[in-house]
């Protein structure tokens, strides 16, 4: 198991858990960061952060930060 932000681009992952706690929990799962969820990493800014992540059919911009707090499992 990985963390969403060692992801690479163009790789994809299942939600496993989000290790987040309350209010950034909460935004995370109103913008449907959700346990179950497949995310794809579009794109990564030259520095790593932010990331850019498509998530059911749209596309979310997440802090490096956020991103370590969601573990995924890595999808071939």
């Amino acid at each position: 198991m990985s963390d969403l932000a060692r992801l690479k681009t163009g790789e994809k992952g299942r939600i496993t858990a989000i290790g987040a706690l309350g209010p950034m929990k909460r935004r995370l799962m109103d913008m449907g960061v959700l346990v179950g969820e497949t995310v794809q990493v579009v794109k990564v800014a030259p520095l790593g952060d932010p990331i850019e992540i498509r998530v059911k059919s749209y596309s979310l911009s997440l802090r490096k930060q956020e991103a370590t707090q969601i573990a995924v499992e890595i999808l071939k």
